[in-house]
């Protein structure tokens, strides 16, 4: 049995349209990443999924019960870790450990067993009594994943889980997401970051509302890019990049880094005309030459045909 189903799920808030027309499957024990831009509507799928949101139209259910009539039976298996904080700061660590294994009703005797384990996993052993308020960033967002783990859940949502997280915290997440996948758990993850995207078992774009791509990350590379794609170092790099998307030599000229990724058709013959361009702005080209493309590549790409379409 697949452990999320969505059917044609829509939400309408009057005239817009958060949501439209979604469908996704997720396998038991998968890491399934949800990308778009900010507004592209991934919380309010999520907020769907978890209950707290009136679908407009179409169905969905989460390890096979219904969001709409067993919304108290998905949140008593389901974690969910927000993009904001929803810690208290002005509790400790354990009293904002207990005061939510207490909420998804977990035994005092298994909340002292599951608070040692998680805060140990997350690395905040022999913080129990410090201050939330008083713990960097990265912290804060693991406890508030140890905090969604108490009860032990079977599918984990993780919304932006690491917006403004230090890179430390960053790996020190995913290498515990890893770890509850291979485990069984299924975790459904919105994310920014195109290099956490790319350790997803299976992606899916959602732009406007809409599922714009779908695929794992080799697939979406291999079927998005109908193009070549050329990195580029220069210097100064903003006045190459202004200089080369006036020209308009490539369908994309995309900042990649301290490099330009330029995509069209035939890009590689375009090389030459391109360092002419950048040459008459005093731009100093240090290396050119096709690569293959990254994730970031086709998203952009995705995103500028469904904008034509």
């Amino acid at each position: 049995m697949p452990s999320l189903v969505i059917e044609n799920l829509t939400k309408q808030f009057d005239a817009f349209t958060a949501v439209d027309n979604v469908s996704l499957s997720m396998a038991r024990g998968e890491i399934f990443g949800l990308l778009g831009p900010n507004g592209a509507g991934k919380t309010t799928t999520i907020r769907i999924l978890l209950g707290l949101l009136a679908a407009t139209s179409g169905r969905a259910s989460v390890l096979g019960y219904d969001v709409v009539k067993q919304a108290e039976e998905i949140r008593a298996h389901a974690g969910y870790v927000s993009q904001k904080f929803a810690l208290y700061p002005d509790l400790t660590v354990a009293e904002n450990f207990d005061f939510y294994a207490g909420v998804y009703g977990v035994a005092r005797k298994k909340m002292i067993e599951r608070r040692a384990v998680l805060l140990e996993q997350v690395g905040l052993t022999g913080q129990e009594r410090e201050r939330v308020g008083a713990l960097a960033g990265g912290s804060r967002q693991r406890l508030a994943l140890a905090c969604a783990l108490a009860h032990e859940p079977a599918f984990l949502f993780l919304d932006e889980p690491t917006a403004g997280v230090d890179a430390l915290s960053r790996r020190a997440l995913w290498d515990l997401v890893y770890e509850l996948a291979e485990g069984g758990t299924s975790i459904l993850v919105t994310t920014h970051y195109m290099d956490e995207a790319e350790n997803c078992q299976r992606i899916a774009f959602i732009y406007q509302g809409r599922i714009v791509a779908e695929g794992t990350p080799t697939e979406i590379k291999r079927d998005q890019i109908h193009a070549q794609v050329i990195e580029m170092e220069c210097e100064p790099l903003d006045v190459a990049f202004v200089a080369l998307r006036d020209a308009k030599l490539f369908d994309e000229v995309a900042l990649y880094g301290s490099t330009l990724h330029l995509i069209g058709t035939d890009a590689s013959q375009k090389i030459e005309f391109a360092k002419n361009v950048l040459a008459a702005k005093n731009v100093r080209v240090t290396r050119a030459q096709e690569i293959m493309p990254s994730l970031e590549d086709a998203f952009i790409a995705r995103l500028r045909s469904a904008d034509r379409e």
